[in-house]
C-alpha cells in the first residue's frame, strides 16, 4: 500500500493571556488564538484501522502543550510559538509542525485587528 499523509490539526484555539514586550501587556493581558497543524508521513496506514489512539497524534494532549505554554508568560508571540513547537516534537512520527499564534487587538498605536507568527519545522 502507498504511504499516507496524516494531517491532525487544531485550530481557532482560545486564550486570555498576559504575553506582551510592555509591562501594560504584562498587567492587563490579552486574547490569544493558537493553531496548532503537525503532518505525519505513515510507512503503514493500516495501523488506522487497528482504530488505536497511540497509531496517531492525541490532539488532547496537543491542546493541553499549548494551555500550558500559554500560561507561562513571555514577552514575544515567537517565544510561545517556539516553546509549543519543541513539545509537540515529543511525537515519533510527526514529520512537519505547524504553529501560528494570534494576539487580538495588539497595541501598535492604531487599529489592527490582530498580530500573528507562524513557525513551521520539519521535526
Amino acid at each position: 500500500m502507498a504511504e499516507v499523509i496524516l494531517e491532525v490539526a487544531l485550530e481557532g484555539l482560545e486564550f486570555f493571556g498576559y504575553h506582551g514586550y510592555y509591562e501594560e501587556e504584562g498587567e492587563k493581558g490579552n486574547w490569544f488564538k493558537v493553531d496548532v497543524k503537525t503532518t505525519s508521513l505513515l510507512q503503514d496506514p493500516s495501523l488506522l484501522d487497528r482504530d488505536e489512539l497511540g497509531n496517531t497524534v492525541n490532539y488532547e494532549v496537543l491542546y493541553s502543550i499549548v494551555q500550558q505554554e500559554m500560561e507561562n508568560r513571555v514577552k514575544l508571540l515567537e517565544t510561545v510559538a517556539y516553546r509549543i513547537l519543541e513539545r509537540v516534537k515529543c511525537y515519533p512520527h510527526v514529520e512537519n509542525i505547524e504553529i501560528s499564534v494570534t494576539k487580538l487587538n495588539p497595541p501598535v498605536g492604531g487599529d489592527c485587528k490582530s498580530a500573528k507568527v507562524t513557525l513551521k519545522t520539519k521535526a
